[in-house]
């Protein structure tokens, strides 16, 4: 039988508040337009996606590219919470 990944479910609440925290200041320099609020509100990575096309008037595709290449495989969000 193979080992398969644990999941990380066991995250300490304090890591995961301090690395979304730093998430959320990432998001706020690559795109100086979202406040600490603004940054805090998002919803989703596709949330994030509408939110710069809407505050900078970047192609869909193009912000997507951009907050996938910033994200690096973490979630915003309610997704971030339970990750």
């Amino acid at each position: 039988m193979e080992n398969s990944a644990k999941p990380q479910t066991a995250a300490k609440p304090q890591n995961t508040n301090e690395n979304t925290q730093a998430m959320l200041k990432e998001i706020c320099s690559k795109w100086s337009k979202f406040s600490q609020q603004d940054a805090s509100a998002l919803k989703s990575n596709d949330d994030l996606v509408n939110q710069v096309v809407a505050k900078y008037g970047t192609d869909q595709a193009q912000a997507k590219r951009e907050v996938d290449a910033l994200l690096k495989g973490r979630h915003v969000g309610q997704a971030a919470a339970g990750a």
